[in-house]
């Protein structure tokens, strides 16, 4: 098989690296509009087995022609995008994956099962950190229990050295970020589908040193589709992002302020997408290439054989200074790398659009993901 990835940027590049390193695929191609970027990434990844293709996907006869050459295509680009690629690689007859990031495009997504299903592919949106790796988790929940009263997903990509005033780094697009905090957040809440307001219901969290306490709050995306794949087997579902203490307060006040409006506004005769210009903030002010951590936590209680058994998941990933991969790049980029493979290697035998948590199976994904020295640690209370 022949495969693709669309986007040259931090996740693309973990996920080159991770497909070069452990996959069988025939060939590697890495795909970016911006030839500097292209430059860039050749070389920070350094091996000679990559191709290299210029590629706009605002060109749709151009994504179009150039899906005709390959199997297989992961998407590594905005969310905005993930629509159109997908529809087009299932009209091209190639497997498609992407990272989310917006609910209402995978909504638009799964709904090319019957075409994907027609045309022999698999396409599986939300296949990054979370989405996607915490999917796969919730899986093992499920799986394990009769019932889940609760399962409760918190996560986090941070800075090591953090610096105020935000305590954070820029660790995927700011507009990513922005997105979490501005969209509601879903909660499963006992058979009811329940929108509530992101960085809301603030909680502390502990990690070891040198993290301790941690706040965790409302945001979205994270749940996507969890909440309705489980409708019927988990009572309570939530996913919260873990940040540095002060951090919800301090963003929440720009939200507030209109900041991440996108209604254009007139600045001494100038239109401004306020959303636009706090990205651009963010990316001028906040550390781009600092070492980081993605904190995880997931606790779940289920009922087997009529006795209540807690369990609690987590993960604590830090930046590979070897290869100077980002642990956001590794914690993203390769799970769906390793997803990709399962399909390739036929460990994932399912036609037609899938989220993570119907499809993959849960004990060979957390193999592959400690094979990359990313340990999962599971423990029953």
């Amino acid at each position: 098989m022949k495969i693709l990835v669309l986007g040259s940027g931090m996740m693309g590049r973990a996920i080159a690296y991770d497909l070069c390193k452990f996959s069988n695929f025939e060939t590697i191609t890495l795909a970016d509009r911006n030839k500097e970027m292209i430059q860039s990434s050749r070389q920070f990844l350094n091996d000679t087995s990559i191709e290299y293709l210029n590629l706009d996907v605002d060109k749709k006869n151009d994504v179009d022609q150039t899906f005709k050459r390959f199997d297989f295509v992961i998407s590594a680009v905005p969310y905005k995008f993930n629509y159109f690629l997908a529809k087009t690689a299932i009209d091209n007859n190639n497997h498609f994956l992407d990272l989310g990031g917006n609910n209402l495009i995978v909504e638009q997504e799964l709904k090319l099962k019957k075409k994907a299903k027609e045309n022999d592919v698999t396409v599986i949106p939300d296949c990054g950190l979370a989405p996607g790796l915490v999917s796969v988790i919730v899986k093992d929940i499920v799986e394990e229990f009769d019932y889940v009263n609760y399962v409760k997903l918190r996560v986090g990509g941070l800075p090591l050295n953090p610096a105020p005033p935000l305590y954070y780094e820029i660790v995927f697009s700011p507009y990513g970020l922005i997105n979490e905090y501005v969209e509601d957040a879903i909660v499963l809440d006992h058979g009811n589908i329940v929108k509530k307001k992101s960085m809301t219901e603030i909680e502390t969290i502990r990690f070891p040193d040198p993290f301790n306490e941690m706040e965790a709050f409302l945001t979205s995306g994270g749940c996507s589709t969890l909440p309705f794949t489980y409708k019927d087997k988990i009572g309570y579902l939530d996913y919260k992002t873990i940040r540095y203490p002060g951090h919800c307060e301090k963003f929440k006040l720009m939200l507030d302020m209109g900041f991440a409006d996108e209604k254009p506004i007139d600045i001494q005769g100038q239109k401004v997408v306020p959303r636009d210009f706090l990205a651009s903030i963010l990316l001028q002010n906040l550390p781009i290439k600092g070492k980081d951590v993605v904190l995880l936590k997931v606790f779940g209680e289920g009922v087997k054989d009529s006795s209540p058994i807690k369990v609690e998941y987590t993960m604590i990933d830090y930046y590979d200074e070897l290869h100077e991969i980002t642990s956001m790049m590794r914690t993203t980029g390769y799970p769906i790398s390793i997803i990709a493979q399962m399909i390739e290697k036929g460990q994932i035998r399912n036609r037609g659009v899938f989220c993570s948590e119907e499809v993959v199976p849960c004990k060979p994904f957390f193999e592959e993901l400690s094979k990359r020295n990313i340990i999962i640690e599971k423990k029953k209370m």
